[in-house]
């Protein structure tokens, strides 16, 4: 197995990184105190491949690997993790589109959806159902030409500012079998929205719930066939858990680089404290921890690349161990700084404050273990 990135990927990976150091470092702190969606920023970054990393190339995507993506996303969260991951989950959505929409739908969303002139929301999870996904109640009715929707999600990122809304809803029977995949555009009649959630971090993002009653939709905005929105869901879950764990590893790359600074600067006892054995032991351990997320992240990009059997288990290992390990890195590095840390003059509390969300989105960290523990014990690895 190579660990070493191509030539292409180190081209890209120092394009993102510059790109992150000039667009978004100097402003992160300002989005988030001001709750700004900087979307001009996200639109700069579009124009350089980064909001249809693996879309195919023919509507404007990139046509990239979810291992470029992981790369991608690690030097996008070390200036902004809040903005980076709403990159990330726009990435899913256009995804969903491009593998499973038509010709048509494909040619209509995606090259406004690669440039970020159409902004993408996904929209899963429902006041009375997070992860117990396949209980979703939101219901879509054909009638003629449309389908009436009705019903609500939760903790929608991008809502009332996204243009398109990947909704899974209810068009069968109880279970995983009766959902389905459905693009809900911005200005449909019956669509509202719910106040802005105040969160604890991810604040350069709008959340809120996003409600449908007797909401219209062409019937034409199916994505797939009916009944198949659960699959859709998880194959788009698998990538974003994979995108998610490089945005906390990117995340805590760049608190530990504060940290490092603030070491080798800070004197205690008459020496610097990166000189005491003790912190420096907690430092490497925090490097070596950092070291081995990255490395499950693209083990389990590389499996997904490859579409193996055992690709959905490794990205929910990834995913559960990369967020853990990142937050309490960056938790670590906030310690380094002492009360310096806990001020909103340094850059440590606002990631950490956005890297906590992490274990939660995409599947709980405990949900994750559910995935592992099924796919171990029925025999498939």
């Amino acid at each position: 197995m190579d660990f070493k990135l191509s030539d292409e990927q180190r081209a890209f990976q120092e394009i993102a990184r510059v790109f992150a150091r000039k667009k978004m470092t100097p402003f992160a702190a300002k989005w988030d105190e001001e709750l700004i969606f900087p979307v001009d920023a996200m639109q700069e970054a579009a124009k350089l491949g980064f909001a249809g990393i693996y879309c195919r190339e023919d509507q404007g995507g990139s046509g990239l690997s979810r291992l470029d993506a992981t790369i991608i996303f690690e030097e996008l969260a070390a200036a902004c993790p809040s903005t980076a991951a709403y990159i990330s989950i726009h990435n899913m959505a256009s995804w969903m589109i491009d593998c499973f929409g038509t010709p048509n739908q494909r040619a209509r969303w995606l090259p406004g959806l690669c440039s970020m002139q159409l902004m993408a929301s996904y929209c899963l999870s429902e006041p009375d159902s997070g992860s117990d996904a396949a209980s979703l109640k939101t219901s879509a009715v054909q009638d003629g030409e449309d389908y009436v929707i009705n019903g609500s999600k939760a903790f929608i990122s991008g809502a009332a500012t996204s243009d398109l809304y990947i909704c899974m809803v209810r068009t069968g029977d109880a279970g995983p079998g009766g959902i389905s995949c459905i693009v809900v555009e911005k200005g449909s009649s019956g669509l509202h929205f719910g106040k802005n959630e105040k969160k604890l971090g991810w604040h350069s993002q709008p959340t809120a719930a996003v409600i449908f009653e007797n909401c219209r939709v062409p019937i034409t905005n199916l994505i797939g066939s009916e009944g198949e929105g659960f699959k859709i869901a998880m194959m788009g879950l698998d990538g974003g858990r994979l995108n998610i764990g490089a945005c906390s590893i990117g995340g805590a790359r760049a608190a530990m680089t504060a940290a490092k600074e603030h070491i080798l600067l800070r004197k205690q006892f008459g020496k610097p404290l990166a000189e005491f054995q003790g912190l420096q032991f907690k430092f490497a351990d925090m490097a070596t921890e950092l070291e081995a997320a990255r490395l499950m992240i693209r083990r389990a990009a590389t499996e997904l690349d490859a579409d193996t059997l055992d690709s959905t288990m490794h990205c929910a290992m990834a995913k559960r161990f990369s967020t853990d390990i990142a937050f309490d890195v960056c938790n670590r590095a906030l310690q380094l700084h002492g009360g310096y840390g806990y001020l909103r003059d340094f850059p440590i509390e606002r990631i950490l404050r956005d890297l906590r969300v992490h274990q939660i989105l995409e599947g709980t960290n405990e949900i994750m273990r559910v995935i592992i523990a099924r796919h171990l014990l029925e025999g498939n690895a």
